[in-house]
């Protein structure tokens, strides 16, 4: 609300038009306190500051309560988490460590076991449970949660389109994309219809796989073969990568302990950005399980910020994985600089009686992704807090953490922290060898359920009159896009699809947008010079991380690549031709 405010002073849009409109005067400035200017006149007027007194009026309206429909919607996904029991019998195919410990009810005279829909529950059983049923029950129940949310999201469709029209653009997402670098709606639309286009030969070759797979299931049970569903996708692209590749996540898990692997990805980004981070003992803290860092320059010693990591689940709390940049950096008025303090939150698996914490090779990714986030914005140094981190363009912001996803998947990487918890034994090459040749497998069919997210957004965010049904279309365009059936069951999956409600309205086509950005900085420069090139890492932190928004990222992209960017890397990185 305060933001919303401050950018609806009349006092301040004056002064700063001023500037503006004094060509002279704004030529003179330096780079960033000109692009201030820039940013400011376009934000004060995306803002409703040149509109009629009335329609001003109406703007603010729209936007304040757009704020409270967002904190609504994302309170109710985080407080209302799904639950279903299931017998021993109905979870089979799940391991005993997943049992270790678990809440049981008794149920009609039954002893069953509580699985919820937070991520340490859902994932497994999607990927492991052999009871198709059982598999379908906990993927309706979490997409039959927070039914109230869709009438929040209706009501923001119409808000933001109504917004959009007060300023003069013909849809919402026409108004978001002209500060982005794809502009334009027919820019993200052709992207995605091209990107479909080459991805449903890959996905189609893919899905007669798992229909082999689920076909010999069905027959072996003597029950009919009904189609693949929804709640199909993880359990066969599990299975099908461990028999094609002998990869099992049960014995990789094994060798990623959280305490050691997260203690050797921080190593990793003192090494590749020339840092160092202290724990902080007796930190004040939100919770027992926070933990907070110094991070000083290894060179000279000087202090450079603080992050705090929030990596387990628990009631209410945030459920998916996000970094929050709690203070930005700024040069203060003394000369001095505001030093920045960014926070991660996560929901890994937590320690069980009989073992430490255990995370997949999925989880160490998201960890290395969301860690990237932490230090764009620890690393980055502007003058203005506008343009500090992770404040650039919407659909480049991603890149620096996807690209950073690959040390995952580097070798000579993973040897450094993957350690069997047990026994202090590094990863088996050989297992690291099965874990790189199975990571595209079912690439095709899992970017097309990106896609898909994808034209959800735009299906609702790029209309000119608003009548659209939020639900029908994700349903309908989920089935359509990602090849798999809903069911006949009613659900509602766009419910708790936060980035909706969270500042991703017509942007989810980022994710993927921005993957061109990031296989093409790593293939060009770390791949090419060695992932622990040190000039490379320091290249990285000074054209890309430091600037942050205080320039273009075009440019910044331009700096480290010596070229522009191209989608080369990005199609070979998820399996597709590139001749």
């Amino acid at each position: 609300a305060f933001e919303i405010e401050s950018m609806m002073r009349e006092d301040l849009y004056r002064a700063v038009h001023a500037v503006y409109e004094n060509k002279k005067e704004l030529e003179a400035l330096e780079d960033e306190d000109r692009r201030l200017v820039e940013k400011l006149e376009l934000g004060f007027q995306r803002s409703g500051l040149a509109l009629a007194s009335d329609k001003r009026e109406r703007l603010g309206e729209i936007r304040k309560r757009l704020s409270e429909l967002g904190i609504k919607f994302g309170r109710n996904v985080n407080e209302n988490d799904g639950r279903k029991t299931f017998t021993r019998e109905e979870l089979a195919g799940l391991p005993d460590s997943f049992f270790d410990g678990r809440e049981t009810e008794v149920v009609d005279g039954v002893e069953k076991f509580v699985v919820t829909t937070k991520y340490p529950d859902m994932v497994p059983v999607m990927e492991l449970a052999r009871s198709e049923m059982t598999r379908q029950q906990l993927a309706v129940a979490n997409e039959q949660r927070c039914p109230e949310n869709v009438a929040l999201m209706q009501e923001a469709i119409g808000l933001r389109l109504e917004a959009a029209r007060l300023l003069g653009y013909k849809t919402h997402a026409e108004y978001v994309l002209v500060e982005k670098m794809a502009k334009t709606p027919k820019s993200v639309m052709d992207f995605e219809a091209d990107l479909r286009s080459k991805l449903n030969a890959l996905a189609k070759r893919e899905l007669s796989e798992f229909e082999e797979s689920k076909r010999a299931d069905k027959a072996a049970a003597g029950e009919p073969y009904e189609g693949l569903f929804a709640w199909d996708f993880r359990y066969y692209a599990n299975q099908i990568k461990e028999r094609k590749h002998k990869v099992s996540n049960e014995e990789v898990k094994q060798y990623f302990p959280m305490k050691q692997v997260t203690r050797g990805i921080l190593d990793v980004y003192q090494k590749m950005l020339n840092l160092r981070f202290v724990k902080v003992d007796d930190a004040p803290v939100w919770h027992p399980d926070v933990e907070m860092y110094e991070v000083w320059e290894a060179q000279d010693g000087t202090f450079v910020g603080h992050f705090y990591l929030d990596l387990f689940p628990r009631d209410a709390k945030y459920n998916h994985a996000a970094v929050w940049p709690i203070r930005p950096g700024f040069a203060k008025p003394d000369g001095t600089h505001e030093y920045p303090v960014a926070a991660m939150v996560a929901n890994f698996p937590k320690p069980t009686p009989s073992a430490p914490a255990l995370l997949t090779h999925s989880d160490a990714v998201t960890l290395l992704h969301e860690l990237g986030h932490v230090f764009h914005g620890i690393c980055s140094l502007t003058k203005w807090a506008r343009f500090h981190g992770t404040q650039t363009e919407g659909d480049f912001v991603e890149a620096p953490s996807q690209m950073l996803e690959n040390w995952g998947w580097e070798p000579s990487v993973l040897r450094q922290f993957a350690v069997h918890h047990a026994t202090g034994e590094p990863i088996p090459g050989d297992l690291v060898k099965r874990l790189v040749a199975a990571k595209n497998e079912g690439a095709g069919l899992f970017n097309l359920r990106q896609v898909f997210f994808g034209l959800f957004d735009m299906a609702i965010h790029d209309t000119a009159d608003g009548k659209v049904d939020a639900k029908a279309i994700y349903n309908q365009l989920r089935e359509d896009v990602s090849l798999f059936k809903n069911g006949d069951v009613d659900t509602w999956g766009m419910a708790t699809f936060g980035h909706m409600m969270g500042g991703y309205d017509a942007g989810y086509y980022g994710y993927l947008w921005s993957e061109v950005f990031s296989a093409d900085m790593y293939a060009s420069r770390f791949l090419k010079d060695g992932v622990d090139n040190p000039k490379t890492g320091m290249d990285y932190r000074r054209e890309i991380l430091r600037p942050g928004g205080s320039r273009d990222a075009s440019v910044s992209l331009h700096r480290f690549l010596g070229r522009d960017p191209n989608n080369k890397a990005f199609l070979k990185s998820i399996g597709l031709d590139t001749d």
